[in-house]
């Protein structure tokens, strides 16, 4: 592409709020055009693939390509100011001749032969306005709208703004017309622009959507505070939306891990850089992958499935119109456009997802950016986990500064302190607000709602009732939805997403503390009627929606060890082991917890004194929480013959690990 898509190798200097166009001179002064004229940007598409095809034989092309374009200029009473690079920039006093110079240089480009039969297209800009004439060239705000109407065309299409086409329509050249391309926004332009094609007979009319953005990304929901501890999800969000292959990405995770906001955030930086502000080449690239802008889609209020695509396209300004299916409509405006769509809260009509696969192969250039407690399951799908916040350790904990850095202390201090605008980080409470911040396993809104309580407690008083964390996080903001508002909700909210079977499977995998290995998922949760695989199935789709977290282990007491350990967030299996207890199903949870882990502690004793006494110390020692749990509950229900069995295979293990107190 060439150097005038980003303004441009030929500059444009900014003076205040005027426009420069200045280079190496080819003219007298008195010779340039005054007044009312016609400015002709053009610039040699895809420029860097042909020096790199071509070679040293890249400086014949170039100056054949300028030697027909400048023909074209004089022939027609134009006059050359600059021509740097691939880009070449002409005036005229006449827009009729700048309309017939164009044209007449588009026929000739596409008949020439270029060096190693070569295609070189080339894009052209129209403006008519009245730049000031200075020393230097030209200075005005018509000099970058002609410009930045070249940027908007496609190698061999030629682009005319409104105020051109209002002097040239009346009197067009024998085989030109005129198409309206509608109005667009470009590039650090606030108001809209009216853009028209010149179609030229027996060449090319049809091109790709304009490069051009659109504003409706404009309306994303403003985010009121900043964003902390994400910085490197947003840059591989943006990395992986940048692949030409991947078309939908889903950030799945738990209630509160900050889905939501983590997407706005990648949404603002893509806006951001649509509309030319950071990095150049990074912006350059996004544009060329999101030319049609970023729009955001809430459907957080829906409950029907069917509802999705009437919503998505009144996003996009879709009018209700009954004599054209609403899908068929979306599809034909979606096809137009190189767009990126944020859908946002799609887990409670997941039902949906064959209409989004549906919108993705109808419309080559879409992308979808999708925010799910469950993941979409479509052949386009790449999930993106989104990772609860960075915690420290309590047991090693760095200098204050250094700690207050750390992604989930930063968000407790910026929350306490709107809270109590006096709170700070010191020596004395530190060590508990890090304990906070595990103890609610870094998830955000957890995090948010216990640094709310800094206005009545301490870090060390809230740290202490944090035992039954599920009624502590209440009070959340009114502005969001209900169950945004406390922890529980947010989790029950996911939880009445499930079927009953998968409820039921979820209740019982709360008896687990710490995890568990899928053998022992499979053995202690199955229930009566169960069939084979049904509660494989069953922690596949837990671990889909969110509810449920797969980790790697290593080691083992046999060759067919598990690799991989279930474990549920703390939060997320207080909340199931209150629903285990109200459904009356706790008693039996537990004593099928036990008697499994008795089983596997009474297999691990012999083992402990031959040749698998490592791999077996590293099992039991994963499964400790469990087993320490499993002995309480016997002790409780006073099942002694349980409590002593296990106390007598387990204490070896004890000795060995220097854990005599058990």
């Amino acid at each position: 592409m060439g150097s005038l898509s980003t303004i441009p190798t030929i500059s444009v200097r900014r003076k205040k709020s005027l426009h420069t166009f200045t280079g190496t001179r080819r003219f007298s002064m008195r010779d340039l055009p005054t007044g009312t004229i016609t400015l002709l940007f053009t610039d040699i598409e895809g420029s860097t693939h042909l020096l790199q095809r071509l070679g040293e034989r890249y400086a014949e092309l170039l100056n054949e390509c300028r030697t027909l374009l400048r023909t074209a200029f004089h022939t027609y009473h134009g006059q050359e100011v600059d021509a740097q690079g691939d880009a070449m920039f002409a005036v005229f006093a006449r827009a009729s001749d700048a309309l017939e110079a164009s044209v007449a240089a588009q026929r000739e480009l596409a008949l020439h032969s270029w060096p190693g039969a070569e295609a070189v297209r080339v894009r052209m800009g129209l403006h008519t306005g009245e730049p000031s004439r200075v020393v230097e060239g030209y200075v005005g705000l018509d000099v970058h709208y002609a410009a930045r109407v070249m940027s908007a065309a496609h190698g061999g299409q030629v682009l005319l703004s409104q105020t051109t086409r209002d002097l040239v329509e009346h009197d067009l050249p024998e085989g030109v017309s005129l198409r309206d391309l509608g109005e667009h926004h470009l590039k650090d332009l606030e108001q809209a622009v009216h853009l028209n094609q010149v179609v030229i007979a027996d060449l090319p009319a049809d091109f790709p959507p304009l490069r051009t953005y659109d504003r409706r990304s404009d309306t994303l929901p403003v985010q009121l505070t900043p964003l902390i501890g994400r910085e490197h999800e947003v840059t591989a969000v943006v990395r992986l939306l940048r692949r030409e292959k991947v078309r939908l990405v889903t950030f799945t995770g738990p209630g509160g891990t900050g889905k939501t906001r983590l997407a706005l955030q990648v949404a603002s930086c893509l806006r951001a850089l649509l509309a030319g502000k950071g990095s150049k080449r990074g912006a350059k690239e996004l544009r060329d992958v999101f030319v049609g802008g970023v729009i955001f889609v809430s459907l957080a209020s829906l409950n029907d499935p069917m509802l999705v695509i009437p919503t998505i396209a009144r996003a996009l300004g879709i009018r209700d119109n009954m004599g054209q299916p609403v899908f068929a409509r979306l599809v034909e405006v979606l096809q137009q456009k190189q767009v990126l769509l944020l859908l946002d809260n799609f887990e409670q009509i997941v039902e949906a997802a064959p209409q989004v696969a549906d919108l993705l192969t109808s419309c080559p250039q879409l992308k979808l950016l999708v925010t799910s407690r469950e993941v979409l399951h479509v052949r386009s799908e790449h999930e993106f986990a989104v990772p609860p916040l960075a915690l420290p350790d309590p047991a090693h904990l760095p200098k204050l500064a250094a700690l207050a850095r750390a992604p989930s202390v930063a968000l407790f201090l910026q929350r306490a302190q709107a809270a109590r605008p006096e709170f700070k980080l010191t020596p004395t409470n530190a060590r508990a607000v890090a304990e906070i911040c595990v103890r609610l396993d870094g998830l955000p809104l957890a995090i948010e709602l216990a640094a709310a309580r800094m206005k009545l407690l301490s870090p060390q008083a809230l740290l202490a009732r944090l035992d039954r964390p599920l009624n502590m996080l209440t009070g959340g903001a009114r502005d969001v939805p209900a169950r945004q508002q406390t922890l529980r909700n947010t989790i029950e909210w996911s939880y009445q997403l499930l079927d009953a079977r998968e409820q039921r499977l979820f209740r019982w995998l709360s008896v687990f503390v710490n995890g568990c290995t899928l053998e022992a998922a499979e053995a202690i949760c199955a229930g009566p009627d169960d069939e084979a695989g049904q509660v494989l199935d069953g922690i596949a789709s837990l671990v889909d929606k969110s509810l449920l977290q797969r980790v790697e282990q290593t080691g083992g007491g046999s060759e067919e060890q598990e690799d991989q350990r279930l474990l549920m967030l703390e939060t997320i299996r207080e909340y199931g082991r209150e629903t285990l207890i109200a459904s009356g199903e706790g008693h039996a949870a537990r004593q099928a917890h036990a008697g499994y882990f008795l089983h596997l502690a009474e297999e691990a004793e012999p083992a402990l004194k031959g040749p698998l006494l490592v791999a077996w110390l590293e099992r039991l020692e994963r499964e400790h929480d469990n087993l320490r749990t499993a002995l309480q509950w016997a002790l409780e229900s006073e099942r002694g013959e349980v409590a002593l069995r296990l106390g007598i295979a387990l204490e070896r293990f004890w000795v060995v690990r220097g854990q005599r107190n058990e």
